[in-house]
């Protein structure tokens, strides 16, 4: 009997996250179709969203800049040591822009915000959850959803072009400072290849990135926040969801993204 009921635990197991991974696909779902049916509604209660956009954006910033400022460093290092023998130098401003701009920009902004704001929105609902506030938003009348999910999805999409933005200008200037004072690139040079190589195609893919990237992290952490149970433990829990998923689907969704924009939109 041991032999027999032995490999079927890890079937039975791996069976279970399966079918638990397709329910949540399909909670998910739900959630995003009630969040656009109350998009409207939600969004007349502006001071919501704007103590959202000021919780999630602004309070990033300083953030965003650190690791902004340490990855256009990085960056410049990096294409000076891969590209000395086979590009010239001359080049690496527009090395820089284009890598910050497509991608550096926009995945690691949304894997910091992600981090910190998933994190945090998963906690507050969650705690809210477990405290019975959202059954007693219910018990009033009042939509949680519009309520509690519609600022800080609204906010998240707004807020993370914008952090892009400025992680794409601070990651320049940092990817400048060390091609000037380490590498020996002129600023004549730097700008010289930023300007003969920049395309706003390259621009409006990032930031449509980072539209998508906002939307995932402001609705997974509002999905893991409304199903914590438990008490604090399961608050701890759905924090740790709403992170992990929240960084692996930004990835997942930034390869999809990268081939539709630059296969079909972005297209020569």
């Amino acid at each position: 009997m041991n032999g027999e009921s032995a490999p079927a635990r890890p079937l039975s197991y791996v069976t279970r996250r399966v079918g638990d991974g397709i329910a949540d696909v399909g909670r998910v779902a739900m959630l995003v179709g009630e969040t656009l049916r109350t998009l409207g509604e939600g969004l007349r209660s502006v001071h919501l969203v704007v103590d959202q956009m000021y919780i999630i954006g602004v309070q990033s910033l300083v953030l965003v800049f650190i690791v902004s400022l340490f990855t256009g460093a990085v960056a410049a290092v990096q294409a000076a040591y891969q590209f000395s023998t086979v590009v010239p130098l001359k080049y690496i401003g527009s090395v820089i822009l284009r890598s910050v701009i497509i991608e550096l920009g926009p995945v690691l902004t949304a894997l910091i915000v992600g981090g910190r704001v998933g994190a945090a929105i998963a906690a507050e609902l969650g705690t809210m959850r477990v405290t019975e506030q959202i059954d007693a938003l219910e018990a009033m009348a009042i939509n949680p959803v519009r309520y509690l999910v519609v600022p800080r999805v609204v906010a998240s999409v707004v807020m993370l072009p914008v952090l892009t933005m400025i992680a794409n200008a601070v990651a320049i200037f940092g990817g400048y400072v060390v091609s000037v004072t380490s590498i020996g690139v002129t600023t004549h040079t730097y700008v010289r290849g930023l300007q003969d190589f920049f395309y706003v195609k390259d621009l409006w893919s990032g930031l449509v990135k980072a539209v998508f990237f906002g939307a995932i992290i402001g609705w997974l952490g509002c999905y893991h926040g409304f199903r914590t149970e438990g008490g604090a433990e399961g608050v701890g829990v759905a924090t740790t969801r709403a992170v992990v998923s929240a960084c692996v689907l930004v990835l997942i969704s930034d390869y999809v993204l990268a081939n539709i924009l630059f296969r079909f939109v972005f297209a020569r």
